[in-house]
């Protein structure tokens, strides 16, 4: 209860006057914070009388990290009022996940400890708790310009893990 008033008051000093909604306090939390988890929204609401919609709108599926859907959030974070990470950034996600990086290639950010460079820690709409959309994710990080210079990225398509895994390989350029 606390921590409501606090955000509400904070909403007050930023100046929200639109109100101090669930949008609002998100944005005053994100401002002041590392590491606020998405806002979950729901689908567009519908009114009892409408008529149904002739395709229905799939309403957006979050996944949870098993540690954050069970407030566990001392697994991580210090439970002091500092919120820190209980060990570096590099090291955190290592606690728990094994990999063994026992192959000969091993993607860049799996090798230096940037999970959080592809996975949200918390929740998200993609699988296996990434930061965006699977059809192009890799292009965040990886130009397509540099990309079509090989026949094989010919295509408009964008299915990377389609032909590379996507922490680590015996062959080269993480193919499987």
């Amino acid at each position: 209860m606390k921590a409501r008033t606090a955000v509400a008051a904070l909403c007050a000093v930023a100046g929200l006057s639109v109100g101090c909604g669930a949008t609002a306090r998100h944005k005053v939390l994100t401002f002041f914070f590392d590491g606020v988890p998405p806002l979950k929204v729901a689908g567009p609401a519908v009114p009892a009388a409408a008529p149904a919609p002739v395709a229905a709108v799939a309403q957006v599926r979050y996944r949870e990290h098993g540690p954050y859907a069970a407030k566990l959030c001392n697994a991580c974070h210090d439970s002091g009022a500092t919120n820190a990470l209980i060990v570096p950034r590099d090291q955190l996600c290592q606690r728990c996940h094994t990999l063994g990086l026992g192959k000969k290639y091993v993607h860049g950010p799996l090798a230096s400890g940037g999970c959080l460079v592809c996975h949200d820690p918390h929740s998200s709409q993609y699988r296996a708790l990434l930061v965006s959309a699977s059809d192009s994710f890799c292009l965040r990080c990886h130009e397509r310009s540099s990309l079509s210079k090989s026949a094989a990225h010919s295509g408009g398509e964008a299915d990377c893990t389609r032909c590379h895994e996507a922490h680590m390989s015996d062959k080269r350029y993480l193919l499987r």
